[in-house]
């Protein structure tokens, strides 16, 4: 078996164009959907600073095909409970397209920045291209990010590990790498984020900041997936 991660723009959908203008905010299906044919419905996680939050929430409930985005936790947080409930007849679904292709996916879908990021499990007869073209054909722009064999990695934590990371920014990902590249965890190191700053050629506080929300979002994960192992 393959894990393949596909990155797409999942153009025409309220989720995917309304987070495009909002690149500080990360959202996350944390439910299956239920309802009936008229009208679905899931809840939605969606993390950053408090006001992009809100912001992401009026635009996207003005959107057509959202019936309803009702906030199920306080919106002066910087994460947010969302249930939200959508017109099926106007809501173009990535994972109707994956189940008709037989194809296991993740539960749990990320949307950064106007792109969706889908972690796929293929079965050696299970045709990659045909699924890419099903979605590019429905008018989506799909990037390949990862493609590698389940059996070269070592499984459960890999997939936990996948998961954090999925949840950072690109900016995120990127001053966290550096910052680890350069020593800035290591015992008795006087790298400073300035240095990490300088190397990145961003302002001081700046990367702190990204530098901050990674690593809260990293700790949250390993928290979880430490308190679910009973430790």
């Amino acid at each position: 078996m393959r894990e393949v991660t596909l990155r797409v723009r999942h153009h025409g959908e309220p989720e995917s164009d309304v987070s495009a203008d909002h690149p500080d905010l990360t959202l996350r299906s944390v439910s299956s959907l239920s309802g009936s044919a008229a009208e679905r419905k899931r809840i939605v996680e969606a993390r950053g600073p408090a006001d992009e939050i809100r912001a992401f929430l009026e635009e996207f409930a003005a959107a057509s095909s959202v019936k309803s985005a009702e906030p199920l936790s306080p919106l002066d947080n910087d994460r947010v409970f969302v249930a939200v409930t959508y017109d099926s007849y106007q809501w173009d679904s990535i994972a109707q397209r994956l189940a008709d292709h037989g194809v296991h996916y993740r539960v749990g879908t990320t949307i950064r920045a106007g792109w969706e990021h889908w972690t796929l499990y293929l079965e050696e007869d299970d045709d990659l291209s045909a699924v890419v073209d099903s979605l590019e054909a429905a008018g989506n722009d799909t990037e390949l990010m990862r493609d590698v064999a389940l059996d070269e990695v070592d499984g459960e934590e890999h997939l936990a590990l996948s998961r954090i990371l999925e949840d950072l920014t690109d900016r995120q990902r990127e001053v966290l790498a550096m910052a680890t590249g350069m020593g800035y965890y290591d015992e008795g190191s006087d790298v400073r984020v300035e240095d990490i700053a300088d190397e990145i050629g961003l302002a001081g506080t700046t990367t702190w900041e990204h530098l901050s929300r990674a690593e809260e979002k990293v700790m949250a994960e390993v928290g979880e997936y430490l308190a679910a192992r009973g430790h």
